[in-house]
This record gives C-alpha cells, structure tokens and sequence, in this order.
C-alpha cells in the first residue's frame, strides 16, 4: 500500500511476476478492515503516507485476526536511524526505500517467502474427526473437531459457548496419545452448532505435540 500509484503498480507487478497475488491501496483507510478479513503472505505499506501513516497501520496489522505474524515491509524515503527504529518496534520485519529498485524489491519478495510459508502452514486447516472437550467457566461440553491447525480449531456440537468467552480445550487427535490441551478463545460461531476457536495459550510440550501430529498432514506449496 502506498499513496503513490506508480509505487503501488510496480510492487503490484513484481509480485505477480513472482507468483503472489497482488492487492493494491493507494488510500490508507481503506486498509484496517482488510487485515481481519483475511490473510496475506506479505504486506507493504509506506511509511508516510497520509493518515493512518504506516507506523500506525503496522501496528494494526500486528493485532489483527489473521496476519499477526504476516512480513511487513515498510517504504520510506526516511533513512534516519530513529526511523528505522520507530519501524521496527511498529512490528516492522524489513525497510525498502525509495526510489525503489525492481531487482532489489525481488530479492526482498523472496526473502519473505520463507516466512510466509511458515505462517501458511501454521494456518493450513487439515479435516480431522477427533473427539474434543471443551470447558468455559463450569459448563463442559463435549464435541467434534471439524478441521485443525497449529493456530486454531473448528468445532462442532450440540451447541455453543458465546464469541471471546475464553475455553479450556482437550483434543483427542490420537487415540493412542494423552489429548493435546491448551486455552483458547471463541473467535466465531457458525450456523448455531459450530465454533472457530483460536489457541491461544499451549506450553511449549503441548505446542510441539501439536505439531508433530500435524505437520507430517500439511503439504508443502
């Protein structure tokens, strides 16, 4: 995202020449709603462009729903220091700075490939039928989990415990394993029987247990 356009079409054209979809915004309060609408491999956004300025929307992103740990590149003609400082604590993960360069502007595309596909990992849903329970204050509840990620589970039951109440979470992916349990949060509810939730709290054991069971499912892009 930049408020200038010719900026906004040449990324827009070296990511589509790189394989990545591209999306391009040239005014900045156009952006919030998108980052909890749905997920992106990358996003660039300019520095100093008019408000939200690219600090601001950095911090935006850093909080979203769905692109907490995304790449964030920030444009900037400013090369101070402070600046770059600034950035970073922002939630920054690299700078470009104008004028931009298409060769340099690839490399740094590449380079946050590998975190991208990461998080494309961490978020892929793989459909597991498992047994599950589920704990919000003293109400217990057991269910099905419908799909599964590293970050999050779909649910479904006889019924639903209401949007952020936070839950106590036991899945029973292996019936030759303990069940994987954490804390997590009630992000939506669907048609009245399902409920996406978000882990949000697994130790370390439970995370890498988690893993070991669905990375092996999750194919490779």
């Amino acid at each position: 995202m930049d408020d200038e356009t010719a900026v906004c079409e040449m990324v827009g054209k070296v990511l589509t020449s790189a394989g990545i979809e591209a999306l391009t915004l040239t005014k900045s309060t156009d952006a919030p709603g998108l980052f909890n609408e749905g997920k992106f491999d990358v996003v660039f956004l300019d520095l100093h462009m008019a408000a939200p300025d690219g600090i601001e929307l950095a911090r935006q992103v850093r909080v979203s729903r769905w692109n907490r740990a995304t790449p964030i590149v920030l444009i900037s003609d400013d090369q101070r220091p402070s600046a770059m400082s600034v950035g970073f604590e922002a939630g920054a993960s690299f700078f470009l700075y104008k004028p931009i360069d298409k060769d340099r502007l690839l490399k740094l595309i590449r380079a946050t490939q590998g975190p991208a596909e990461q998080e494309r990992r961490r978020t892929r849903r793989i459909a597991i039928q498992s047994k599950v329970r589920l704990r919000y204050r003293a109400d217990e509840l057991e269910g099905e989990t419908v799909d599964v990620s590293l970050s999050g589970v779909l649910v479904k039951a006889h019924r639903t415990f209401p949007i952020g109440a936070p839950v106590n979470v036991a899945m029973q992916l292996s019936p030759r394993a303990r069940p994987i349990v954490g804390v997590g949060s009630i992000a939506r509810v669907l048609g009245g029987n399902q409920m996406g939730i978000r882990l949000d709290q697994l130790s370390a054991g439970e995370s890498e247990r988690l893993q070991e069971f669905l990375l092996p499912l999750i194919p490779s892009e």
